[in-house]
């Protein structure tokens, strides 16, 4: 079980352990005789429940900043990979193999470099997904020579549907990002590849 999901529920615990031991305390003098009794057994478990307490809520607090850290960088990493098949699509379908290679080269490069990142997230590893797949459509449309067999789709067809799925499977991704970022990447896939 991961640990965010673990931490507040342990961190609730710690509190009602702690709140439990005051008010068994106020409500019984025999206990509360004992635990005066043993100044050092007292002064450790409660500095030791406080520490628990701070270091769980901490962690917690943490941890949850670091997913929506991690989630921008997600959303960076998927906005350029869908800017990049755009301009890879663009490469294949303009007939230019050299270009067309180049283009495929390196959309697989960043394709192989930011899956790492992706796999944690569904919504990140559904992207993934997709744009494997339009790699394998890239690749496809590149080793095509000639006109489609009778009742296939032509490559520019399938090379559309696919680059419109990625772009699909990237949209709540890229909603993390700012308005100027998003844009400045759309900018980016637009421009054409020198």
């Amino acid at each position: 079980m991961p640990v965010r999901v673990l931490g507040w529920p342990a961190a609730v615990l710690a509190m009602l352990i702690t709140l439990a031991l005051v008010a068994s305390e106020l409500a019984d003098a025999g206990q509360r005789r004992w635990w005066a009794a043993r100044p050092l057994t007292t002064d450790t478990v409660s500095g030791l429940l406080v520490l628990l307490i701070t270091v769980l809520v901490v962690n917690q607090l943490l941890t949850r900043r670091q997913a929506r850290q991690r989630g921008h960088a997600v959303a960076a990493q998927a906005a350029i990979m869908a800017a990049q098949a755009t301009r890879a699509v663009r490469a294949v379908s303009s007939g230019d193999r050299g270009a067309a290679s180049d283009g495929f080269r390196t959309y697989m490069m960043m394709l192989l470099t930011g899956a790492p990142v992706l796999l944690d997230d569904p919504v990140a590893r559904r992207f993934l997904e997709q744009a494997q797949y339009l790699g394998a459509v890239l690749a496809s449309a590149l080793a095509q020579a000639g006109p489609p067999p009778d009742g296939a789709a032509a490559p520019a067809d399938r090379l559309d549907d696919a680059v419109r799925q990625l772009r699909t499977a990237a949209a709540p991704l890229v909603q993390l990002l700012s308005p100027a970022t998003r844009d400045a990447i759309h900018r980016l896939g637009q421009t054409a590849e020198e």
